[in-house]
């Protein structure tokens, strides 16, 4: 079923910009691991090695920029195929971490509005959870519609027929588990609202999937896709002249095309959900990062007492003597990963040749990327089917 990987030429000047791309995320990774192994099993800042995650900014930036120079000057060849791989590698972890995100903020969602249903204007909550939901599906249905039109053929793309039918058949069941008795018994607040949010993030990720698909026959660009959406418009209505159909048109030789950006946008929106998620609650407190309100400073309690007292308002100063607020090793593993995706996302996740001089698309990242949509649909599906199995621990 596999088609031979093609490539692509590109101008010199973009292959530069690729390079570039490879050789600063590159410094970015090794500085936040170096740092992930330096600070590993750090409970709490008596540790030295806390004074130099908390301190030593001009030695650290120094430091980066210092890894920075020096990669330019690493030879090619053999480190450019083996951090390719460690790039897909690292980013297809990063995706995971997006997706756990992901499935928190699709439940947190969903739980804040039929709170807010129950609490206030229930007729009001009710009909922008049914327009919300509604608005999702209808955004996959048509996703899933354009799929089969502009990413299949009769007699071709297979592949793509398979991730398109798979996933919306697997969506469809998540879908109906959402809403069975025997779930809607455990977690009452389970829902559609949730299910349509990872229906449309899996259409997203089928998208992604394809669009680095070797066969470009099989992979139309999305200004193609449009282009041929809205030529028959061009024509006047009482006109019965034939329009042209649309010629393809060739992928920009931008670093950012449409996919690359979406993707970046997702990465910025679950970044913002991890530094505002605040939940006691929240399943994912140690991967966003929350910390705990009981470390605070030994005098923290006397000098707010007296604070409090003269009428000043009381202040709570963060200190770690008894234990860190959050994994500082975890903080930077989660950094290195985020520095390779980005890399990976700005490069198209194309696969460069030994001297950079052909960037190629390869199957598996079309693999990484679909089976990431899987990854999506379980653990949305065990976050619902867990209370069932797990009957002696408590999920409230």
């Amino acid at each position: 079923m596999k088609m031979p990987d093609t490539k692509e030429e590109k101008d010199c000047h973009v292959l530069v910009r690729y390079k570039a791309v490879y050789r600063i995320n590159f410094a970015l990774a090794v500085f936040f691991f170096s740092f992930f192994l330096l600070m590993f099993k750090v409970k709490t800042s008596k540790d030295p090695r806390a004074a130099i995650h908390n301190g030593f900014w001009f030695f650290k930036i120094a430091a980066i920029v210092g890894i920075m120079v020096g990669s330019f000057y690493i030879p090619g060849g053999p480190f450019t195929r083996a951090w390719y791989i460690t790039g897909v590698i690292g980013a297809f972890l990063f995706i995971l971490i997006q997706l756990v995100l992901l499935v928190d903020l699709a439940h947190s969602w969903n739980e804040s509005w039929v709170n807010r249903m129950e609490e206030g204007n229930p007729r009001c909550w009710y009909a922008a959870l049914l327009s919300v939901t509604s608005l999702f599906y209808i955004a996959s249905l048509v996703c899933v519609v354009l799929f089969y039109v502009y990413f299949t053929k009769p007699d071709g793309c297979t592949e793509n027929k398979f991730f398109i039918s798979i996933n919306l058949i697997l969506c469809i069941v998540v879908s109906a588990i959402s809403v069975h008795p025997k779930i809607q018994e455990h977690q009452p607040r389970s829902g559609l609202l949730q299910s349509s949010i990872i229906t449309l993030y899996t259409m997203y990720l089928t998208w992604s999937a394809m669009s680095n698909e070797p066969d470009r026959s099989c992979n139309p660009d999305l200004l193609h896709i449009i282009t041929r959406i809205a030529a028959p418009t061009v024509a006047p209505g009482n006109s019965s002249a034939h329009v042209p159909t649309a010629a393809p048109i060739e992928k920009t030789e931008s670093l950012l095309d449409e996919e690359n950006l979406l993707g970046l946008v997702v990465f910025v929106i679950c970044l913002l959900y991890s530094s505002i998620r605040n939940s006691s609650n929240s399943q994912v407190s140690k991967l966003t990062l929350s910390g705990s309100d009981s470390v605070i400073l030994s005098d923290a309690a006397a000098n707010g007492a007296s604070d409090e007292e003269d009428g000043q308002p009381r202040r709570a100063v963060d200190n770690e003597k008894e234990g860190v607020q959050y994994s500082y090793s975890f903080f930077h593993l989660m950094l290195c990963l985020a520095s390779l995706y980005i890399m990976m996302t700005l490069t198209s996740w194309y696969s460069p040749d030994a001297e950079f001089q052909i960037m190629t698309r390869k199957w598996p990242t079309v693999w990484v990327k679909i089976s990431s949509s899987w990854v999506c649909l379980f653990l949305y599906t065990w976050t619902l089917v867990a209370p069932l199995v797990l009957t002696g621990r408590d999920f409230s």
